[in-house]
């Protein structure tokens, strides 16, 4: 299956807690549809599922919760402190996550004229590959940091370490075709998605 559609593909990251749900929304907002990385991780993991199953199997029955679902905050912390763990939570997950992104991608695609790929791991993956423009979304480390300490409840030390676990902010910045600084208001941030998508988006819609 071709995976590439017709629609253009906006992928859409940034670090840790910078925001990027909130730009999707605006995105979605203005017609674009979604695929969210984060999602399709969530929907092949429920319970009974293979990739659950080979989860259960390499770091036993400790992530599960007491009704046998994933327990990602138990997962997460057991793998942002081990970067072997990390490596093989990733060698579970990620080619199943992709394989699914990229079929929906293509459903997508198929009858919208813009979707986003919304992924944390886009550039890390080399996705920017198969996207016609990367958009980041940008926020300075300490406000990074107060928003997950605030968001997930964790000690700045391991919501540090989680930032950190990831390609910096300024090689993902650097890497840009849309860079939106989210460190301001939602609609300072709102203003700068406006903005992006009639000088990058608008202009490959109009009609020849």
């Amino acid at each position: 299956m071709d995976f590439r559609p017709r629609a253009l593909i906006l992928g859409l990251t940034g670090s840790i807690a910078a925001g990027k749900s909130a730009v999707a929304r605006m995105l979605q907002g203005k017609g674009a549809a979604l695929v969210d990385a984060d999602q399709v991780s969530r929907d092949l993991t429920g319970p009974g599922s293979p990739v659950l199953s080979r989860l259960v199997e390499r770091f036993g029955l400790e992530v599960l919760d007491s009704e046998g679902r994933l327990d990602r905050a138990a997962l997460a912390l057991r793998v942002f402190n081990s970067a072997t763990d990390l490596e093989a939570l990733n060698e579970i997950t990620h080619p199943a996550i992709w394989k699914e992104a990229l079929f929906r991608l293509a459903e997508l695609g198929a009858t919208h004229p813009v979707v986003v790929l919304m992924a944390p791991l886009l550039l890390e993956h080399g996705a920017e590959a198969i996207v016609d423009q990367v958009w980041v979304v940008d926020l300075p480390l300490e406000e990074q940091l107060r928003r997950l300490t605030d968001r997930d409840g964790l000690p700045r030390d391991e919501a540090l370490r989680r930032i950190r676990s990831q390609m910096p902010s300024a090689e993902k910045a650097a890497r840009a075709d849309v860079l939106i600084d989210n460190s301001g208001t939602l609609d300072q941030t709102r203003a700068l998605v406006d903005a992006a998508w009639e000088d990058w988006v608008a202009p490959l819609l109009a009609p020849s």
